[in-house]
């Protein structure tokens, strides 16, 4: 009979443990939709259609753009593309995610830039459209301009 004590007292203290544990754990945050595409115009350097992929640490999130029909003239080595996006919050006001990490790409490949680090709070509803897009390759600037708002709509953050 004391055997059978101890372990539903031991089972108790792990169940409230647990319940703890769960209570006091971090909420994961999330942005809604993840990936969403836009049409983008770079002027005499081409266009088209560019995928933006969305995550979020509590205030940090991230976005990355990636692109088949929207291609770098000239080869890129890994980590040289300085690269902003901005995006437009629904109740006013821009946001803009940097930074210049990007593989390395061939001339004529499509462009691959992120994560690009920008801060959120919560509800925060961002659409690249109107926004742009800017890399700069070699001293040299290419700014894209969307065309028409993200599909699917804009992203929310939690």
């Amino acid at each position: 009979m004391k055997r059978s004590r101890i372990g539903i007292g031991a089972a108790l203290t792990a169940g409230a443990l647990a319940t703890a544990g769960l209570i006091y754990a971090p909420a994961a945050a999330a942005v809604e939709p993840g990936t969403a595409t836009v049409q983008a115009d770079c002027g005499i350097y081409g266009g088209g259609e560019a995928t933006l992929t969305a995550t979020q640490d509590g205030t940090t999130a991230t976005i990355t753009v990636t692109s088949s029909e929207i291609t770098t003239p000239v080869a890129v080595d890994a980590n040289t593309v300085d690269t902003t996006i901005t995006m437009t919050k629904g109740g006013g006001g821009t946001t803009e995610f940097t930074g210049s990490s990007n593989p390395a790409m061939e001339a004529g490949g499509g462009v691959d830039s992120g994560p690009l680090t920008g801060t959120v709070a919560s509800g925060d509803s961002l659409d690249a459209f109107p926004g742009s897009l800017t890399l700069v390759v070699m001293g040299i600037s290419v700014t894209c301009e969307s065309t028409a708002a993200q599909s699917p709509g804009p992203f929310v953050f939690d």
